[in-house]
């Protein structure tokens, strides 16, 4: 037998026998529990990267446990494959059409994917780009539309001129495309909505589910949820005969306001300069502001600009007219698009009011502070708490105080409404792009917007497509598609052109794999609550806001479909870190990408999920290491050479442990399997620490191989080499799967190791005969003596007052006092 691992024929060997086998077949046993890991699906791309090595081993390690320890485990995979990328190759290439490059990709990539010996159930594959689920997909949306989550308006909206489509405001990342990293401009245009908005409370609510999520993760979506408890101002605009409303968060200081402002973008604006001598400067102004970008209107180094428009409101606590400026530091996408100005409390407002020559009027006092707050002599706003001045009869009253007692007597009088507010905006879905679900919509100039009939669902992409970079959908060239009949008076009408952004495909296609190849509904409810939710999720931290918030969405509407007992996706998640090289993320233009095909060509597939999965805990960045993937591989073939030289004493062995016979050594090695078992499996199932997994079962093969060093082959305790040989490789088949398989069947036993219940420990092995007491002098290591297991404190004292080492630092000062931490230190303390 070879004295190296034959990484390449056993690989082979076993991928065919698995498949022939279904090994990877998804489990129903009523009789065990069920368990469901997944990891994101990936897009298409072509190839895999070691990102994505790294997180499906992840997963596949908990799947292989899971099903060693007894339970049924849903481990599917599929594919994110709508989207730009597809569209852009054929735009750059001509000649090859999105979905045949999409199903090319998919093709290459599943095959490395099962080269890395990855347990999926592939019969439960999904393609969101497969007509048989883009047809629930837009099921999804006229469910949306007939509850009317689905709507449709004309709103400003993100640009990315390089991909020519719109953008989420999620998708928008410093003022620039989170995809391709270009400028974002602003467009007025007609798009569809789902009002995401009308789960946020649920959304913020239902965190106390998420316990097993990050902490960082959950503290992202809360702040771009964004609640803020406030009051809704009615202010009151004679000009227009029109009432003005502003959302504040702090209504006690409206006494302070002096002046409103309005988004360029608010209708209030054409109306107020119409006709007067400031229309046109206004007008220019507006167009200057809205090239802005977002990010550069809002940021607080941005110099804030503003015009007055000519126009006045009335402050309803006071009566006071105050004016009406537009500035580029409003957006009409927040809030009401206006804003009440308290330049005293507000440091924004504070800077404007100061350029513009506005009135600052305190009406907040710090608590320690005597002379009174005077407006025109404040150098910066002041924002803390304290009482309050210049309010009329609230005067004196603590912030707190007066917010309740304020929005009571202003509720009353009919001008505030107290009311929680949000940042997050209703998720934008609309792309312009062929590659995507069409949204299952037709216009009738009788009937108005109407859905297409479920039962008249997919709406397919046509497959005859002119592919070009105008920024319109490709789909408004294709007449075919365009025109159609009602399907309410069967007269003409249009199809929308417009497709569903991706991120609608991926928020809910966990539960798809639950009933895959479901053909009348997208899911059987019985089905789907079987394994839903997910118990262990794995993917990046790049996703914690946009896809994992409209899951969560979606979950929550389907749940209210009475289609799910479930209200969350996603039980635990774990947010894997990158792999870097050079310290820094792989990439082409870095030059510093390693390809997975070389490496599996080079080292096989075990070496390279055992380094990945060895160089670090999962949710750390991971750097990579040349010489890191030659230990992993030094390491398998130690362990190859052990059980395929030690055949005969292990094949010969008597079939019972008789810990009677142990000496010394044997009894050390048996302690260190039973403890590298422990630690294993409370590394995987507790912690997911992987890396110090596969440490402790390096140190059981070191130690093995120590044991096997002192002694001839028949000096050694058979038995316990078989122990050891069998429990290794069970522990070590989750991430090394073909190495084990090979040598499971090297021992004889004819099915799976990957169906063999995972080793429990022996508590009573783990315990010590002796131990090793640390002596320290004020808190610094003298010396360590080894002691009997069961030694009392006193004999522990006794021993150390008789150490040669101690009694020379002892010599030298004064025994003030002695310090036992009972079987592992003793502290003098010396003087």
């Amino acid at each position: 037998m070879q004295d190296y691992y034959p990484f390449q024929e056993v690989e082979k060997k076993w991928l065919a026998e698995w498949e022939d086998s279904n090994l990877h077949k998804t489990g129903v046993d009523p009789e065990k529990e069920n368990y469901y890991v997944l990891e994101m699906f990936p897009y298409p791309s072509g190839n895999l990267h070691m990102g994505h090595v790294r997180v499906y081993s992840i997963g596949d390690v908990i799947a292989r446990y899971k099903r060693m320890k007894g339970y049924n485990v849903l481990h599917p995979m599929g594919w994110d494959s709508f989207g730009l990328p597809a569209e852009n190759a054929a735009i750059k290439n001509g000649n090859i059409h999105p979905k045949e490059w999409t199903w090319d990709n998919i093709a290459n990539m599943k095959k490395q994917m099962q080269a890395l010996g990855l347990s999926y159930d592939w019969d439960r594959e999904v393609t969101t780009a497969a007509e048989d689920y883009y047809k629930w997909t837009q099921w999804f949306f006229v469910q949306m539309f007939k509850n009317k989550l689905a709507y449709k308006k004309e709103s400003t909206v993100n640009w990315c001129p390089s991909c020519e489509t719109v953008l989420a405001n999620e998708q928008v990342v410093n003022g620039a495309c989170e995809r391709c990293g270009t400028e974002v401009d602003q467009r007025d245009l007609e798009q569809w909505f789902f009002k995401i908005t009308d789960y946020a409370e649920r959304l913020l609510d239902d965190h106390q589910l998420l316990e097993n999520w990050p902490e960082k993760v959950k503290i992202m979506q809360k702040n771009w949820i964004g609640r803020s408890e406030g009051a809704r101002v009615t202010f009151q605009v004679p000009d227009l005969e029109k009432e003005l409303e502003v959302f504040t968060t702090r209504p006690d200081t409206l006494f302070g306001a002096t002046y409103m402002v309005l988004a360029p973008e608010h209708p209030y604006v054409a109306e107020l300069t119409a006709g007067t001598e400031k229309e046109a400067e206004v007008a220019e102004f507006v167009k200057k502001a809205r090239k802005q970008k977002e990010m550069e209107r809002t940021s607080a180094d941005s110099e804030k600009l503003g015009l007055f428009t000519g126009a006045y409101a009335v402050n309803p606590v006071n009566g006071e007219k105050i004016p009406i400026y537009i500035a580029n530091y409003v957006l009409m996408s927040y809030g009401t698009g206006a804003i009440m100005a308290v330049p005293a409390h507000d440091q924004r407002d504070f800077d404007f009011a100061r350029k513009y020559g506005i009135e600052i009027k305190a009406v907040i006092q710090p608590e320690d502070q005597e002379q009174e707050l005077q407006g025109a002599e404040m150098e910066t706003a002041y924002s803390g708490s304290g009482k309050l001045i210049n309010s009329g009869k609230y005067n004196g009253l603590n912030v707190k105080e007066a917010f309740q007692a304020m929005t009571a007597d202003f509720s009353e009088a009919g001008f505030v409404k107290v009311e929680t507010n949000y940042r997050l905006r209703d998720w934008l879905i609309s792309r312009q792009r062929y590659w995507g679900a069409p949204i299952p919509i037709v216009y009738c100039k009788k009937c108005g917007t109407v859905a297409v009939p479920e039962e008249e669902l997919p709406v397919e992409l046509p497959h005859d497509v002119e592919f070009s970079p105008t920024g319109e959908s490709p789909l408004k060239k294709v007449e075919s598609f365009v025109n159609t009949t009602c399907p309410h008076c069967g007269g003409p009408a249009t199809r929308e052109t417009d497709t569903m952004d991706t991120f609608v495909d991926s928020s809910w296609y966990f539960m798809r794999y639950a009933d895959a190849n479901n053909e009348s509904s997208p899911f059987a409810k019985d089905k789907v609550d079987n394994w839903f939710p997910v118990d262990q999720y794995i993917g990046g931290i790049e996703h914690a806001i946009l896809h994992l918030l409209y899951a969560r969405f979606f979950t929550k509407v389907v749940h209210d479909m009475g289609m799910t007992d479930a209200i969350e996706p996603f039980t635990n998640w774990l947010a894997q870190g990158m792999v870097l090289k050079d310290g820094a993320k792989m990439s082409k233009s870095k030059g510093n990408v390693v390809d997975p095909k070389e490496i599996l060509a080079q080292y096989g597939a075990d070496t390279a999920r055992l380094f990945i999965l060895f160089a670090a805990p999962p949710e750390k960045d991971l750097e990579w290491s040349d010489q890191g993937v030659e230990g992993a591989e030094r390491f398998l073939n130690r362990v190859w050479r052990f059980v395929t030289e030690n055949l005969e004493i292990i094949k010969t062995a008597p079939a019972e442990l008789n810990q009677a016979e142990f000496d010394q050594p044997a009894q050390k090695l048996y302690r260190t399997l039973h403890a590298s078992i422990k630690k294993v499996t409370e590394d995987i199932s507790e912690r997911l620490n992987f890396n110090t997994a596969i440490s402790a079962i390096m140190e059981l093969t070191n130690e093995v191989y120590s044991y096997l060093n002192q002694r001839s082959k028949a000096d050694t305790n058979q038995a316990l080499i078989k122990e050891v040989a069998e429990k290794m490789i069970l522990l070590l088949s989750p991430f090394a799967p073909f190495i084990t398989e090979e040598l499971w069947h090297i021992l004889a036993y004819q099915n799976s190791i990957h169906t063999q219940q995972w080793p429990d420990f022996d508590p009573q092995a783990l315990q010590k005969d002796e131990l090793t007491i640390v002596i320290q002098i004020n808190g610094k290591v003298r010396d360590k003596i080894t002691v009997p297991a069961d030694i009392s404190e006193e004999e522990v004292k006794a021993k150390v007052m008789a150490a040669e080492k101690i009694k020379s630092y002892l010599a030298e000062g004064k025994l003030v006092k002695t310090i036992y931490i009972p079987g592992k230190l003793v502290n003098l303390v010396v003087k």
